[in-house]
């Protein structure tokens, strides 16, 4: 059923390898959206909840060139941006590829 369902809609998360990272507040509503669209497209992300840690959030923001928001999405180990950043990815179609970059 489920293969049935990923052939209709076009998602085929076989094929994603790459190592997608996320830093989120739990009650976040961009935090929750980001998840919903990486879930939608079958991604396994190793998320970090930064609720109150603010040595989790220093380290966040090191990575993300100083941004202290929430969410910050990493693919690769390569920073994307936040929620906002991976819907126009999305929409410009170049999400899928990068998911299916492995890590390299």
């Amino acid at each position: 059923m489920l293969n049935t369902f990923n052939a209709w809609f076009n998602r085929h998360p076989e094929a994603i390898k790459a190592i997608v990272e996320i830093y989120t507040w739990q009650t976040c509503p961009y935090c929750i959206r980001a998840k919903i669209l990486l879930r939608w497209k079958g991604v396994q992300f190793t998320e970090y909840k930064i609720d109150g840690d603010d040595a989790a959030r220093t380290q966040m923001a090191e990575r993300a060139n100083g941004k202290r928001s929430v969410p910050q999405i990493f693919i690769n180990h390569q920073y994307i941006g936040g929620c906002d950043d991976l819907y126009a990815l999305d929409r410009a179609g170049q999400l899928d590829a990068r998911l299916m970059e492995s890590q390299g």
